[in-house]
């Protein structure tokens, strides 16, 4: 079974903004069931769709996750006639010590929120963290994207 393993934090909003960065690549993406036992989950990007099944785990930073890539119209349909509460963000890959961070720098109803991730090979595995991250919030339920579509950023306060 393929297994997603990610830990999650939070960006110091002044060094992101400075860093110099690549071109992000815009992602749309929602939602055809989340529950407390699994995701499905359509993302369109900028060139391609996705379809991605998601498993729960005793961790929230080990999921079993299967992705498969489908044409970027048929994400586009799945999108707007089977998912509600989509969310909109840019991801930036930035290159930090031999291992890609992956920064969300959120719209609409999460504006405000820039999320890091970063996949492992192991829950064990040694990292180094860049200075623009900020606290760990893997194990905070909000966070997860999913939970981003049905209670946003801007609904926290």
């Amino acid at each position: 079974m393929p297994l997603e393993i990610e830990k999650k934090y939070l960006v110091k909003y002044d060094l992101w903004n400075a860093l110099i960065k690549p071109q992000g690549e815009y992602y749309r993406q929602g939602y055809i069931t989340s529950d407390v036992k699994k995701t499905v989950r359509v993302r369109a990007t900028e060139n391609h769709g996705y379809i991605t099944i998601k498993g729960k785990t005793d961790n929230p930073a080990i999921k079993p996750e299967y992705e498969y890539q489908i044409p970027k119209a048929e994400a586009i349909e799945l999108l707007d006639g089977f998912t509600e509460n989509n969310i909109e963000k840019t991801r930036y890959k930035i290159d930090f010590e031999g291992k890609i961070w992956e920064v969300d720098v959120f719209y609409g109803a999460n504006e405000g929120l820039i999320v890091a991730e970063i996949e492992l090979l192991d829950i064990n595995e040694v990292y180094q963290i860049p200075e623009w991250i900020d606290q760990e919030v893997t194990h905070e339920d909000k966070y997860f994207n999913a939970n981003l579509s049905q209670f946003p950023f801007k609904d926290w306060k």
